[in-house]
This record gives C-alpha cells, structure tokens and sequence, in this order.
C-alpha cells in the first residue's frame, strides 16, 4: 500500500510566498483580481469566525480549570501565567530597543494592496455576531457558570460547540490559509514594496529566535533558584521535549515526552502527572513572545503609535485568550486576531501578515512553550511535591474527565 505523500502547513505557507512574489512580476491585474476576490471574502469569513473561536475554546477550558479545586492547580495556574506575561513584556522591551534600528517606518497600506492596486470583483458582508470583548466575558461567565453547575446539558453543548469550531478551522481555515497568503503576497509585490518587507521579517525572525532561547535559560535560572540544581543542566534535559515539539508543532501530542524528560529533573510523578498537561494548555510564553514581538514590528513599520501601557493591556489578555488553543497548527494567532485589531488597531490584511509571520515560526514557539513547562514543574514540586492531596488522578488531568 502506498504512503500518501502530505505537504505541512509550514512548507505550504512558504511555497504560497514564494509564488506570490514570483506571480507578482508576471500576473495581469486582471487576473490578480480573481485572488482579491478570495482574499476578501475568506478575511471576512476569518473575522466572523475569531469572537467564536475564543468563545468555544475558551468556555470548556475555564470550566475544566475552575472544575479542578485545590492549591497546586491555583499555584500553577499562576505561575503560568504570570511567565506568559513575563515573557510577552520581554518581547515588546527587546523589540523596543532592537527593532526601530532595523525597521523604516512606513505605511504597510500600499504594500499590503489596501484597494488600491487590486480591487476585488466582489465582496461578500459577513459580520461578527459579537465582538472580542463581548466574545471573552461571555466565555469567562460560561465557563465558571459551568463548572460550578452540577448540571451536564452546557458542558456537553460546550464541548460540541468547541468541536464544531475546530471542525471549521480544520475543514476550511488551515487548507484555504495558503491562498490566502498567496493572495497577500501577490498584491504585496505588485504594489512593489515586497522587498523591503521581507528583507525586515528575517531580521525579526532572527531577533525572535535568539530571545526564545534568552527567555529559557531566564525560566530555568529561575528555577534553580528554586531547586538548588544548575540551570543549563535542568535545561539540558528538557531538550528532547524541545525537539519532539518541533516536529510535532503541538504541545499535547508532546506530552509524554514533556512528563518523562520532567520526571528525570527530578519532579515527582504525581506532581509531573498534574503540572505538565495542565501547563500544555496553559502556559503560552513562546506564543506570546512571537505574536508580541511580530505585533510591535508591524506598528512600527506601519508608523503606528504605541506605548507600554497599550501592550501590557494586549499581553494581559492575551495570556487569556489563547489558553487551550485549538490544537491545529497556528491556533494561539488564529485566537488572538481578535485582541490585533480590537486593542491594537490591525487592519485584516496586517492580520493576514501576523498570521504568516506566526506560522512560519510556529514549531519553535511550541517548543518554547513546552520546555518551559518543565521549570514551572520543577516549582511546582518543590512547594508542593509532599503534600500533594489536592491532586486529581493523571489520567482525570489528561482527558479533562
């Protein structure tokens, strides 16, 4: 029996920018319309989808958390996120610093095809039920509600809704994704200004990577602190997990190696058991690093005025709204587009950027995020390690049951 050939969604999204760039040298306007067309009908699609996403991902997620009593679920819960905070603000002071030196600012508008080199033929209106915000508190008061019912008919309605959503972002949003960019990329080059911006986005890849690895040796330092031990020897062997997450580009389907790399740090099974698969959800700093730091160097380039408090604000709900992300390549960006254009002001096709920018660095950020796992363990059991009752069952932490 032969093996069906499979094309990644990375290697998708990279050929999709090569052939825009190429197609936009010999493509007539004419032709490039017909992916104008699709362009604005699939952003509005997106858009109507994202207050759904965060409601559908974020509801089951709060209700599975808040659903779990004790002290060691609030500790981790915490200490996730304030890394995840943490590590967002790392991001936004290094690209302060580092990215105006890198980057002319200009307006992405002309570059990015804002109709004025490309008209679509059409376009379709497909309106949001509800906003961002709505969406999130909605999601918060269900998911509490939820998991201080004794009843099952929400849960189960949750948990379909969740399903049905991932079913849409599996069946229509990942395989159109890379037209879509070839759509972006296309009216990028014909407006001519494709050079200067991908000439940008490596210097920025290179930055992201180099401060993903500072941010490791930072949460592991911090660790040892912690445990008494040397943090490169710690970080030395989470480095399985680091490359498993690479290849799988998913935090839960990385979980066993994540469990057994943190049970040979030394933290105790029942600890590891409970902290590694909640945290697989949870705690998101190698996501939160890259969407903050793609985030501040579009604006910069778009000349957009920021501050400090704009992006503590956007981190802090970030570090939310991700949680329990679809488990499909790119679901934190695909949960965030929301708080992009809502508290940062990101048009649909810097969102269509963001979204190429994530994806092509979205195994790494999954590694980052489940290395990191093991020092937020290593915390964990040694405040908790002894006295472990408040403990669920393994097996009840990992199926959410």
């Amino acid at each position: 029996m032969k093996r069906k050939f499979k094309i990644g969604l990375l290697l998708q999204i990279v050929l999709a920018i090569a052939l825009g760039i190429a197609a936009g040298y010999v493509m007539p306007v004419q032709a490039a319309r017909i992916f104008a067309t699709f362009n604005v009908i699939f952003s509005q699609f997106l858009q109507f989808l994202v207050p759904l996403i965060i409601v559908g991902f974020v509801t089951p997620a709060i209700a599975d958390i808040s659903n779990k009593a004790g002290k060691v679920l609030i500790a981790t819960a915490l200490i996730a996120y304030v890394a995840t905070f943490c590590s967002g603000m790392l991001s936004y002071f290094t690209g302060v610093l580092t990215f105006p030196g890198m980057i002319t600012p200009k307006s992405l508008d002309a570059a990015i095809g804002n109709g004025h080199e490309i008209t679509p033929f059409f376009t379709i209106e497909i309106p949001p039920m509800f906003g961002v915000m709505t969406a999130l508190v909605l999601a918060f008061m269900l998911g509490i509600g939820i998991a201080y019912s004794n009843g099952t008919v929400l849960r189960n309605a949750a948990t379909e809704f969740r399903d049905i959503v991932a079913r849409a972002i599996h069946s229509v949003i990942i395989p159109f994704l890379p037209v879509y960019i070839f759509g972006i990329f296309l009216n990028m080059t014909l407006a001519g200004e494709v050079g200067g911006i991908i000439s940008a986005f490596v210097k920025i890849i290179v930055i992201i990577f180099a401060l993903a690895a500072i941010l490791l040796i930072i949460q592991y330092c911090i660790a040892a602190l912690f445990v008494k031990r040397n943090p490169f020897k710690l970080l030395y062997t989470m480095l399985p997990a680091y490359f498993t997450a690479l290849g799988t580009q998913s935090s839960a389907a990385t979980i066993p190696v994540t469990l057994r790399q943190a049970i040979k740090m030394g933290v105790s099974e029942d600890i590891a058991g409970f902290v590694i698969p909640l945290c697989a959800t949870i705690h998101m700093s190698g996501s939160t690093l890259k969407i903050v730091a793609c985030a501040l160097a579009l604006m910069i380039m778009h000349g957009m005025p920021y501050d400090l408090p704009m992006f503590a604000g956007f981190i802090a709900m970030l570090g939310i709204t991700i949680i329990a992300a679809p488990g499909v390549p790119g679901g934190a960006i695909m949960a965030s587009l929301g708080l992009l254009a809502s508290l940062l002001g990101f048009s649909e096709k810097d969102q269509a950027l963001m979204i190429a920018l994530y994806i092509a660095m979205d195994s790494f950020g999954t590694a980052c995020n489940v290395t990191g796992d093991g020092f937020i363990a290593l915390i964990i059991d040694k405040y908790f390690g002894k006295r472990n009752k408040d403990l669920p069952a393994t097996d009840e932490v990992i199926t959410g049951k």
